[in-house]
């Protein structure tokens, strides 16, 4: 996100983990480069990227510094989305955070859900490990494993006072959250 207004789009390495610069693997996750993996099946940066095209517009201001979690507010048509990392750069100490927003000078809200990125959500490589990490997919299994990719919404509570909302959210460590308030229609 520092790099927004700094460049006109993102990359990535490779769409696919089908790609020329090395063996041709048969394992549906073998750590390969790709946004998706041999199979079509999305990954969480895959997600990620899906997450930020999703976002509006308009820039908010955030006050506040933490070490490992970042935090973003972008306004959009009827919506704001407040988008929170929790990362370390390699061989830093990460750990589960639990943070507390709050949004001042807001309209009352007609709802507010969290779409998540961590260990147990859009993390399909989890779910082929607990299926015993088969080298070759049938059909209900790839089946599944798109399912386990997907964002899904969850429902947040959150407190709404004399133009502020107020919520808080659990961070795993190496995780993305995109907590969406919509408003009704101005």
């Amino acid at each position: 996100m520092e790099a927004n207004g700094l460049v006109e789009g993102y990359s990535f390495w490779t769409f696919s983990d089908i790609f020329e610069e090395n063996y041709f693997p048969s394992q549906p996750f073998h750590g390969g480069f790709g946004l998706l993996n041999l199979h079509g099946i999305p990954k969480p940066a895959y997600r990620a990227f899906e997450l930020l095209h999703s976002l509006g517009n308009e820039s908010l201001l955030v006050d506040g510094l933490h070490e490992t979690v970042d935090a973003c507010v972008v306004r959009g048509v009827n919506k704001t989305t407040v988008l929170l990392t929790n990362h370390a750069l390699p061989r830093r100490c990460l750990e589960k955070q639990r943070v507390r927003i709050q949004l001042s000078k807001a309209p009352e809200p007609a709802s507010a859900h969290v779409k998540r990125i961590d260990e147990d959500h859009a993390n399909p490589q989890r779910l082929w490990k607990d299926m015993g990490a088969p080298e070759y997919l049938s059909s209900a299994q790839l089946d599944k494993l798109q399912d386990a990719s997907q964002l899904k919404r969850e429902p947040v509570d959150f407190e709404y006072t004399s133009g502020r909302i107020e919520f808080e959210v659990t961070l795993p460590a190496n995780s993305v959250a995109a907590i969406e308030f919509d408003f009704p229609n101005s």
